[in-house]
């Protein structure tokens, strides 16, 4: 990949702030065009890694590139990018188009400039309609693109949004999440999303970079992150997760004492007791007795499938089972795919298993 190709370059970037590192020796790329989102929990470090792309942190250590330009110690408005902030930021006493027109009216932009770039970018949000209303008598949702427009009427190299859609309720956020990606994948625009929200971040992302401690644990698009965890961190952050100490017997894992749990042939991987993940989808249950006896504590009904808690010896685990499954006090169980960890790092994956007819 050429340099060309990299939209966002961080090199080991790293910010200390209240006499504690925030962020630590981070390094990232973003693709010219793709949208890549920070993802952990509060106080990560993703909010801080964003301010210092925008320009409103400096780093203490390490370099911001965007195009292949260094802007490390470049102040905000004479950066290449544009934010959209949690809380919007719009001002209440200016209309929408008032609203969009303030960053291009401070550059001096002709007026006529100024008036076409704005009617642009509403017609891209779809906000044509609301030009002379003020942010009092939109929703939340125009609100947030008001704020997007905002930005993207600075024509940025880099779109930075950061928690976007905390403010809106759940179905509301799920619409202006889908618009905010097929906004971007129109223009192309390189953006990086800030979010804790797990499903935010695996429904919109090329990539998704995980963080702990100002650290990167993974970075990776969707589907990796979630089959192959590259860490126990990751693996219990990023959807759902059985975890169990265990050892590795021909043909399964042993999770306590006698109890075997089939799950291919493992018996390559060394000695030792290992941290096994299973997603709940990769428990097979079946009413024979194919595999291992567990006992169903309580059902769960989600639609077209339902999950399973269950106990299998000292071990409760979940387990999403197809909606026809007849109920049953006790179940047999497999696995048909396994995560091997050791000292919380990813070491294989198991040999799948048939699922039961």
């Amino acid at each position: 990949m050429s340099a060309t190709d990299i939209g966002l370059d961080l090199q080991h970037v790293s910010k200390d702030l209240g006499g504690r590192t925030i962020v630590d020796d981070l390094q990232l790329d973003v693709r010219t065009g793709e949208l890549t989102c920070l993802l952990g929990p509060s106080g990560c470090g993703k909010t801080t890694t964003l301010r210092m792309i925008g320009g409103f942190l400096v780093p203490d250590r390490g370099r911001v590139l965007i195009s292949g330009q260094d802007v490390t110690t470049l102040s905000p408005d004479k950066r290449p990018t544009a934010m959209v902030f949690q809380n919007y930021a719009l001002w209440p006493h200016m209309t929408v188009f008032k609203n969009v027109a303030f960053g291009l009216r401070l550059r001096k932009l002709p007026k006529a400039e100024v008036k076409e770039r704005v009617e642009g970018v509403l017609d891209l949000v779809g906000l044509t309609h609301h030009v002379h209303s003020y942010p009092a008598r939109i929703s939340g949702g125009e609100q947030q693109r008001v704020a997007l427009a905002r930005a993207l009427v600075l024509e940025p190299k880099v779109l930075l949004l950061d928690e976007p859609l905390s403010n809106l309720d759940a179905k509301l956020r799920v619409r202006v999440r889908e618009d905010i990606r097929e906004i971007q994948q129109r223009i192309g625009i390189t953006t990086v999303f800030v979010t804790h929200d797990q499903d935010e971040a695996l429904s919109i992302s090329d990539r998704i970079a995980v963080m702990s401690g100002g650290k990167v644990e993974q970075y990776a698009d969707a589907r990796s992150l979630y089959r192959e965890p590259a860490t126990t961190f990751v693996a219990g952050f990023v959807g759902t997760m059985n975890t169990y100490e265990a050892t590795v017997v021909p043909g399964g894992v042993a999770l306590a004492g006698d109890l075997v749990v089939p799950c291919g042939d493992l018996s390559a991987t060394g000695d030792g007791v290992w941290e096994v993940g299973v997603r709940p989808e990769d428990v097979r249950v079946s009413l024979d007795d194919a595999g291992a006896a567990a006992d169903v504590l309580r059902e769960v009904p989600r639609g077209h499938y339902k999950e399973l808690v269950l106990r299998a010896g000292p071990h409760e685990l979940r387990a999403f089972v197809g909606s026809d499954l007849p109920p049953a006090d006790r179940v047999s169980i497999s696995f048909a795919r396994a995560l091997l960890y050791r000292d919380g790092v990813l070491h294989r994956s198991a040999t799948p298993v048939p699922a039961h007819s």
